[in-house]
Formats: structure tokens, sequence, C-alpha cells
């Protein structure tokens, strides 16, 4: 074992350039899928957290005439009665200003509304409005401005803007709007339609809605309404890492040509070497050490090349288009799953490309070269 450690050694060393190409290579398309990984599980992660900042992590709708009294869970951090509709907003013109017009999603919180979105910073009041930032900016309203929303049935109601906020999904940001629950019931005529639940763990809310909803209620988790968005980033990344980890294929690609010409140079020291009694499990224990080796060098080299870039771009976010991507920034989120698997498969890949000129160190018949 020393001995053939020692000499794939001074192999590697041999031609040091060539040697840290092949490592370089490797290096590369590891750190290149390390980071690609972990900006797909940042975009994830942040769409789905500033989704959740204005949209309810758990909907339980009333299924009887009136609203019944919500069951207690301890999984629950906040809820209340809300009614949801579609408006048309309009600001007037002003001095100065022209008038402002778009639709917005309306949703009317009861009691404890404001609790249910925290990071939002909502002070509802009869008659006031919050407007996401996007749309606020549509409308060019201000904070003390006059909007009036225009309901499908004709019905007219006066609302006073008493702010905006921003949550980072431009499709929130840009048609979404919060009230009082009893303007929308003027607005609409609609009653309190169930209640929107603040939980300790969204990831829970299929199940807490179930232990909920009884015969009282139907449940309706964020998991269910954003079902598209969750199973089109999780292919999303699937297809990204794929694609990617064809770098590294190539990568290991290159060191089994490495590999290869090191064989076909050595090839009379190899018939030399077995001449002199070596067996074909030693003289193959030095080609699959070179591989391993320059493998382990290269996945070694990616996972600190992945970690240092990734910390990078933690601290100085990709600023993206919110109206093309719904984030205004990529975040980055490195778990220790993605470099444990992404090494084993690359280490793996690098091992098996070596099979071809271990094989052919394998077939030297030290008679015939000699001769």
């Amino acid at each position: 074992m020393r001995f053939a450690l020692f000499l794939a050694w001074a192999h590697i060393w041999r031609r040091p350039l060539q040697s840290a190409l092949a490592v370089l290579g490797v290096g590369v398309g590891v750190g290149v899928l390390l980071v690609a990984l972990s900006l797909a599980n940042g975009f994830m992660d942040g769409l789905v957290r500033a989704t959740l900042k204005a949209y309810p992590q758990l909907v339980l709708f009333s299924l009887e005439p009136t609203l019944p009294p919500l069951p207690s869970h301890p999984e629950v951090e906040a809820a209340a009665p809300f009614a949801a509709t579609k408006a048309l907003l309009t600001r007037p013109a002003e001095a100065g200003r022209g008038p402002g017009v778009d639709f917005a999603t309306l949703v009317g919180l009861g009691a404890g509304g404001e609790a249910l979105y925290p990071e939002l910073g909502l002070r509802l009041e009869p008659g006031g409005i919050y407007l996401g930032a996007a749309l606020m900016q549509s409308l060019d309203a201000r904070p003390g401005d006059r909007l009036y929303a225009l309901s499908a049935t004709q019905e007219r109601v006066e609302l006073k803007v008493l702010g905006s906020f921003r949550t980072g999904n431009y499709l929130i940001d840009s048609g979404f709007a919060f009230t009082d629950l009893e303007s929308v019931k003027r607005l609409s005529g609609l009653e309190a339609q169930g209640y929107q639940v603040r939980l300790k763990d969204p990831w829970r809310a299929r199940e807490v809605g179930w232990a909920l909803a009884g015969s009282r209620f139907f449940p309706q988790p964020w998991q269910d309404t954003q079902r598209t968005l969750l199973e089109q980033l999780s292919l999303q990344r699937q297809v990204l890492g794929l694609l990617i980890f064809l770098i590294v294929a190539v990568a290991a690609l290159g060191v089994a040509n490495l590999l290869f010409l090191k064989v076909v140079e050595k090839t009379p020291e190899i018939a030399l070497l077995r001449a002199m009694g070596a067996s074909r499990g030693a003289v193959g224990l030095v080609f699959a050490l070179e591989g391993a080796i320059l493998g382990v060098g290269g996945v070694a080299l990616g996972n600190l090349l992945g970690y240092l870039l990734g910390l990078y771009l933690a601290r100085r976010p990709l600023d993206l288009p919110g109206e093309l991507y719904f984030l205004t920034h990529l975040p980055v989120e490195m778990r220790l799953a993605d470099f444990l698997w992404v090494s084993g498969a690359s280490l793996l890949a690098v091992l098996l490309s070596a099979l071809l000129p271990l094989l052919r160190a394998l077939r030297v018949r030290p008679g015939v070269v000699l001769r």
C-alpha cells in the first residue's frame, strides 16, 4: 500500500500542471453545482417567506351560516375573521397629479388581524387601507390620500390610505391590499368567510388545519394554494442540479484522460514492475490511488470554492427585476446535505471515470512489452 501510494504521488507530481488542471476542473464543477443549489434553495425559501409575509398560512372557511368560534390549538399564534373580494381602486386626480386606477384583492380583517402579519406593521382602523408597495406606486398614492374601491356589483366605498407594505414578492406587492372587515362587508355584502390563522410552524399548516376543521370548517393550507409554485420550484432545482452536474462529469473525463495518458506513458514501467514480481492488484492500486487523490483534491477545492462564493453572494445578494422573478433580490441558503451528496456523487463520478485507464493498466502483458 505504501509503495503504491508513493508511486501515485510520484506520477501526480511528475506532471504538476496537468494534475492541477484536472483538480481545478473538478473543483470548479463542484463549486458551481454547490452555488447553483444554494441559490435555488435561497430562491425557493425566499419566495415562500416573502409570500407568507402577506399570505395566510392557513384559512378555515366556515361551513355554517354564522361564523362559529375557532377551537384552540397549541400551534396557533394568531387568528382573525376575514372576508376577501376583488375591487377596482381609483384615486381622483389632484393638482399636479393625474388619476390612478388599478385592480387589487382587498382583504378585510377583523379583530386581531394585525397579528396575522407582524412583519407588515399593519395598524388597521375603520375606513383605512394598506396597499402593497408596487400597487401604491401604480396608483401614485400617498399616505392620507382618499381612494375609492368599486366592486363588481357597482358598490363604492371610500378608503383612506394608511400606508404601504413590501414583502419582496412582486405578485403580492402589486395586487394585494388590507382593510378592515366592515369596509369589505359594505363593498361586497360578504359576511366573514372564516378565519385566517398564523402558525408557529407554517409547514404544519395541513396537519393543524384538519385538526381544527372538524365539521364546521373547510381547511385550506398555504401548501395547497401554492402547490403549483412549490412543484415548479422543486422541479427547477432538480433540473438545475442535473444540468450542472454534467460539468462535474466533463471534469471527471478530464481526470480519466490524464490517467489514460499516464498509463500509455508508463506502460514500459508497468511491464517492468510486473516482471519484478508486482501483482496486477498492486499496479492497479497505483492508478486507483491517483484517481482518488485527484478526485478528493478536486472535491475539497470545490467545497471551498462553493462555500466562499456562497458567503459572498449571501452578503452581496444579486438584485432581480421583481416583475420577472417575483423577488427583488436572490438570497442564498447553503445546506450541509447538499454539500454531502454533491461531494459523494462527484467523487463517485471521478472514480468511475478512472476505471477505463485502470483496466488498461491491468491488461498490460510484461512479456509482450519487454520483448
